[in-house]
């Protein structure tokens, strides 16, 4: 068995925690690809996370403002709208749901 998370299953879940980072601190690509590495999504690529910023900045959840980098070209920073801060606050309650929903059926099937 690898350590490789199931694509299908990380979709919904990378936005929340995207979101999350990005309350912390305001990230730009790279730095959130780190960010995610150093929490265990190590395997994510950035032509994953760069349709996903997108997409998130088209929703309104998230805001990139270019800026000046010490070594090298601008770098777009990105950081939490309000509409943004809703959405995480959604994720966070879909996620304690479905985390107490699934581990309910985990201990069910250990009984068997």
């Amino acid at each position: 068995m690898t350590g490789k998370i199931d694509s299908q299953l990380l979709k919904g879940v990378l936005t929340g925690c995207i979101l999350q980072l990005l309350t912390q601190e305001e990230l730009y690509g790279y730095t959130l690809s780190e960010r995610l590495a150093d929490n265990g999504f190590s395997e994510i690529s950035n032509g994953t996370i760069y349709p996903l910023l997108l997409s998130m900045e088209k929703k309104g959840w998230i805001t990139g403002q270019m800026r000046e980098s010490e070594s090298g070209p601008k770098r777009k920073y990105y950081s939490v709208t309000p509409d943004g801060q809703a959405e995480l606050l959604h994720f966070k309650n879909q996620w304690q749901l479905l985390k107490q929903n699934v581990n309910q059926v985990m201990r069910g099937a250990e009984d068997e």
